[in-house]
């Protein structure tokens, strides 16, 4: 199997950067989790009442992480913002590119979240920027997608941000806050990002 080359990966823009979740994490996660469940919550993954899989622990949830992407199956990233105001960066929020394929397809789709209190100031632009252009000049993928609920305006604006294209419209593709949820998807091919999405966004007006 392939594996994901260098891992564990560090990438960092300015104030953002992305790495590896790590064990002595669960203290920070848990505090932003907690505090954001109702800015998160509608958005956040489920499992249906059918699967098979036990529920995670957070250090499972580490360990099963780290071990897909030894294996290439995955990017599970935590998004670290250092504040202008403060000396240590924090614990923003979370990307990871999953179900990345080689071969034929050579494919993978991100999904994202960030932290209310650090909303707005460009983190989650700067943090998919940073993992697409790994994805496609490294990995040397073919293909990103983004699945996104109708109603979750600001992760629209990400997408819509970097120049991602709409797809088209997803009825019931994944469960999401305890149902299975419309997506619209987006995407992007390696040939349409040119010197990447990091200077794009950097070119923005």
């Amino acid at each position: 199997m392939s594996t994901v080359p260098g891992w564990p990966v560090e990438l960092r823009h300015g104030p953002v950067t992305l790495r590896p979740w790590r064990l002595t994490d669960r203290r920070a996660w848990d505090e932003v989790r907690r505090r954001n469940a109702g800015w998160t919550g509608p958005w956040d993954s489920t499992r249906p009442p059918e699967s098979i899989e036990p529920p995670l622990t957070f250090a499972g949830m580490v360990r099963q992480f780290n071990k897909r992407a030894r294996q290439g199956s995955m990017l599970p990233f935590a998004v670290d913002y250092l504040p202008p105001e403060q000396r240590r960066p924090a614990l923003a929020g979370q990307l990871t590119i999953s179900g990345i394929t080689y071969g034929s397809a050579s494919w993978a789709q991100a999904g994202y979240w960030v932290d209310q209190r650090w909303a707005g100031r460009g983190i989650i632009p700067t943090a998919l920027a940073l993992a697409a252009d790994y994805c496609f000049f490294t990995l040397r993928l073919h293909r990103l997608e983004v699945a996104i609920r109708p109603e979750n305006v600001r992760s629209l604006r990400v997408v819509e941000k970097l120049g991602f294209r709409h797809e088209g419209f997803r009825p019931r593709y994944m469960h999401v806050a305890g149902d299975w949820r419309d997506h619209e998807m987006f995407a992007l091919h390696a040939d349409e990002v040119g010197p990447g999405l990091l200077a794009r966004l950097e070119n923005l007006p």
